[in-house]
């Protein structure tokens, strides 16, 4: 298994959006065409499906078919695993998650994300425990993880460091009421950006698209490999919001 060279990528969460017919996707393309279309305009996709059910084997072989080869998927961790009193006894639902099929996305997998709830507050020891079950590799595929914390107790040096002993991700929110931890914790940074405007065309003010590519920018400078979502607010605007950091992105890198 071979260390990913550090780059950015950007993109929305999920593809089947009916409202995004007609607008995103052409009129008349086929609910079939619609992940290769997405594909074919962002960098990454990040599937929420994976909080709710276990998915196939075949399934994600067929989502990697339909993909570029340097596209990724993240993948949100089971509720199963995350939506718990206790997260130290999650290790049977981690298994089963991992062990479902997804090593069938191959390279295409990108990391996993595991969203805690709003009610979870920082505990270091319970922390330290979760972090312990989640597995390095499945199936000789390297698996990369990041955590989403949404209590306002997770905003302690403490817990970063906990995270970096792990090598887990701290992922950035851009959401109100939760906190926007600027934490490296592992080779890996990854955003969630949460506050799209049915204002704005592309979602985001230009000055706030040009603060996100300094971001992601300072962040691939620092050796991590970057995931950037537009996954929040006014939904319709996401692949706009997308495109347009894209497209600067490249600017900024002269292509």
């Amino acid at each position: 298994m071979t260390k990913p060279v550090a780059r950015i990528r950007v993109g929305i969460g999920g593809w089947d959006y009916d409202p995004w017919r007609g607008s995103f996707y052409p009129a008349g393309l086929r609910r079939a065409d619609q992940l290769a279309h997405a594909a074919s305009r962002v960098t990454a996709i990040e599937v929420n499906a994976t909080f709710y059910k276990l998915q196939t084997p075949d399934l994600y072989a067929r989502w990697a078919a339909a993909v570029p080869e340097d596209f990724r998927f993240a993948l949100k961790g089971s509720r199963f695993c995350t939506n718990r009193k206790a997260l130290a006894e999650a290790g049977e639902a981690v298994a089963r998650f991992c062990a479902q099929g997804l090593s069938e996305l191959g390279p295409k997998l990108g990391p996993i994300l595991w969203q805690l709830a709003a009610t979870k507050r920082f505990d270091p020891d319970e922390m330290e425990a979760f972090f312990a079950l989640l597995p390095r590799a499945q199936d000789g595929i390297l698996l990369r993880h990041a955590v989403e914390v949404r209590h306002e107790s997770f905003a302690d040096p403490a817990f970063v460091r906990i995270a970096r002993d792990a090598g887990v991700a701290v992922a950035y929110v851009d959401e109100e009421g939760v906190p926007a931890l600027d934490a490296p914790a592992a080779d890996l940074a990854y955003a969630r950006l949460k506050r799209m405007s049915e204002e704005e065309p592309a979602g985001y003010p230009p000055a706030a698209l040009a603060g996100w590519a300094d971001l992601a920018q300072g962040w691939a400078g620092s050796g991590r490999d970057c995931f950037l979502f537009m996954i929040g607010g006014f939904k319709l605007r996401a692949p706009a919001a997308a495109e347009a950091l894209l497209a600067r992105l490249a600017a900024a890198a002269g292509g």
